[in-house]
């Protein structure tokens, strides 16, 4: 038992450098290399055009109060059109048709990577309002 403390006291010292050196910050003018942001280059698409929701009214009094927020995940493609549209945050499933298919008019100017048009994924929140 003697041994083991004895041995963890001499180990003790030679692990302050150790804990020392890993509690620097890589902002640190000693840093070998330096922090750079990184980025993937991708601008972001654009909403050039939009259509109304057109919901029933009796759906919409059906369901909903006042206001009603969907959220849907898609992709805009190259050529600036909605493409796998997906409810992530559902009101109820008659008004989330109505705006997958509002959304899927919506065009868009398509993100670009080195001025080139690519797909890009993102969120996009609807608000429905009487």
């Amino acid at each position: 038992m003697r041994r083991i403390l004895v041995a963890s006291l001499l180990l003790v010292p030679m692990l302050f450098p150790v804990a020392a050196a890993a509690g620097q910050s890589a902002d640190d003018s000693s840093a070998s290399t330096p922090a750079r942001r990184l980025s993937t280059g991708v601008t972001l698409p654009k909403i050039v055009y939009t259509t109304d929701v057109s919901v029933p009214s009796d759906t919409f009094d059906q369901f909903v109060s006042s206001e009603a927020k969907v959220v849907l995940n898609l992709n805009v493609d190259e050529q600036g059109k909605a493409q796998n549209v997906q409810v992530v945050n559902s009101v109820n499933s008659k008004l989330d048709e109505h705006v997958i298919d509002a959304v899927r008019h919506f065009r868009w100017r398509p993100g670009t990577l080195d001025n080139q048009p690519v797909p890009v994924d993102l969120n996009l929140i609807v608000y429905v309002r009487r």
